[in-house]
């Protein structure tokens, strides 16, 4: 051990990552009188928005509703600038957090948790790192977020490359310095959609190599609203609760019609006005069967590629641009600020991956099967081995000697997104099964850590000391989740939500798309009735009695 790294030999709990999930989790186990660490890869806190330093990267959730609702003091002390929050204003947020709370202390950066394995006789994880720690905890409590593990291209000669070269979740402390360049971006995901404008007013010329057009709506970000700021401040209590029982994480006003009930005007009237108010879910909640009936679809995916047509003056880009062969809303949808209009300046490119593959990285840039193009610099904005990727790549081992990378060979099976069997006293803040990707992050991040909470003070109560999901348990929600995903247009799509951007990875639908609101009432129901699903023990038994 390393004690100068403030790391003890023993714990309540260890919890993996410093970002939103991970300061929650400390800050409510203090509150249980429990002996917690943090350890955190990154060299600050903030997890996504300490390593996403991109150009551009901003959240998609607007600012009020973006933050933690357990600090009714700072709810209404912290002040925003814009309608959606930028990468700096959003780590500033949460450094403040840290240190109004006092707990960084708590916390070990720049040290990667490398393995855990779960010893059955004495009932406790031993957590290793790679700074050559070995920690012996009640409680491992993995907190390393949903889009933490970036992915490359798979394609060749990366490492041939003489220029420089980034990936937008990795990116350099320092600004850098684009003026004069030639610069290719691959990807156009959410990252690439944000940084592109940002890099094309840097850049001498600038390339887009698009694989899939993405579907994104304009935020219309601005200084934010001081009037709407006071009206939520003023109702925050019930603002936050109608966000918790809602669909997405965010309360907005349920649809009543199909798609299909209405005429073309009427339809494009609604749609024309909830793609004024710039956010993500206005038009795809504007009618009830939007995310389940292809033709209902069509006429949102159809009204945002005529916009896409408005906004981009030359046609043969505006059609490469338009998203096609998917419903809307199927991949993640990105909001932009100016990412169609930066196609209309005079030195930004796009290059249809369809149409021309890349084929590999070459010493001076780009080679597709028709062109090889030169850059002085490549921004790679191939997003994230998404929900399972950081998890997996730590070496979990549970009873008798199981990986959980074993476990979850052909997809992740969870019970609640929060436990799986096989893995007494292991929890996954927002993992596979919960809605996490599908919401406002920071509500389910909430929702996770005070039922993980409440289920620990429980134990504590019970003298209880070892806690697991039954199999039967995590079938039946696992089977829930995949019927619930299966009753929509998402598995219909290769998308992230499905494993798709991974080569060999399991085509499972990785989220829980039955709600936030639902989904809460599940976890509550659970939990009322005295953990339902759940095998709870005292140390050293080896019987697996629910109590349900």
């Amino acid at each position: 051990m390393n004690d100068k790294r403030n790391i003890p030999a023993q714990l309540d709990a260890v919890v993996v990552g410093a970002g939103f999930s991970g300061l929650y989790m400390l800050y409510r186990l203090r509150r249980l009188g429990m002996s917690a660490k943090v350890v955190e890869a990154g060299g600050d806190v903030g997890g996504t928005w300490y390593w996403n330093k991109y150009p551009g990267a901003r959240c998609d959730v607007e600012s009020m509703h973006y933050s933690y609702s357990f600090d009714r003091e700072l709810e209404q002390e912290w002040e925003w600038t814009e309608k959606y929050p930028g990468q700096p204003e959003i780590h500033a947020y949460i450094s403040h957090v840290a240190d109004r709370h006092d707990l960084r202390k708590d916390i070990v950066l720049n040290t990667k948790v490398t393995g855990a394995r779960f010893d059955e006789e004495s009932s406790r994880w031993t957590v290793r790192t790679d700074q050559g720690d070995e920690v012996s905890a009640r409680y491992c409590i993995m907190a390393v977020g949903c889009l933490s593990k970036p992915k490359l291209p798979e394609i060749p000669g990366i490492e041939n490359y003489t220029g420089n070269w980034y990936h937008t979740s990795h990116w350099p402390e320092e600004r850098v310095d684009f003026s004069g360049q030639r610069v290719a971006v691959i990807g156009t995901g959410s990252s690439g959609i944000q940084a592109i404008p940002i890099l094309a007013e840097r850049a001498d010329a600038l390339t887009v190599f698009q694989r899939t057009a993405n579907f994104s709506l304009p935020t219309f970000n601005g200084p934010i609203d001081q009037d709407l700021v006071s009206r939520i401040k003023s109702e925050y209590p019930q603002v936050r609760e109608e966000a918790r029982m809602s669909g997405f994480g965010i309360a907005v006003e349920e649809p009543t019609q199909s798609a299909l009930e209405v005429d073309d005007d009427e339809r494009r009237a609604k749609y024309t006005q909830r793609w004024n108010r710039g956010n993500l879910t206005g038009v795809l909640q504007a009618y009830t069967d939007l995310l389940v009936d292809e033709r209902a679809n069509d006429t949102a995916a159809e009204f945002v590629r005529g916009k896409i047509r408005e906004m981009v003056r030359d046609p043969e880009k505006a059609e490469i641009l338009c998203p096609q062969g998917y419903a809307f809303g199927t991949k993640r949808p990105c909001l932009d600020t100016g990412y169609y209009d930066t196609f209309n300046r005079d030195h930004v490119d796009l290059v249809d991956l369809r149409a021309t593959p890349l084929v590999e990285i070459t010493e001076n840039g780009v080679r597709t099967t028709e062109e090889e193009y030169e850059f002085d610099s490549i921004v790679f904005a191939t997003g994230f081995d998404a929900m399972t990727g950081a998890l997996l790549s730590i070496d979990v081992v549970g009873r008798d000697g199981l990986a959980l990378r074993d476990k979850w060979a052909e997809g992740p099976s969870t019970y609640l997104g929060l436990t799986t069997a096989g893995f007494p006293n292991l929890f996954t803040i927002t993992g596979p099964g919960s809605p996490s990707v599908l919401s406002n992050m920071i509500v389910s991040i909430e929702q996770h850590v005070d039922w993980i909470s409440d289920l620990l003070s429980h134990m504590s109560q019970q003298e209880l000391a070892v806690v697991e999901p039954t199999e039967s348990a995590e079938k039946q929600w696992s089977d829930h989740v995949q019927e619930c995903g299966e009753a929509t247009l998402f598995t219909k799509t290769d998308s992230w939500y499905m494993g798709a951007n991974v080569p060999g990875k399991p085509r499972v639908f990785m989220p829980y798309i039955g709600g936030v609101g639902a989904y809460r009432e599940k976890c509550d129901e659970v939990a009322a009735n005295g953990y339902e699903g759940l095998a709870l023990q005292t140390a050293g038994d080896t019987a697996l009695d629910s109590i349900s």
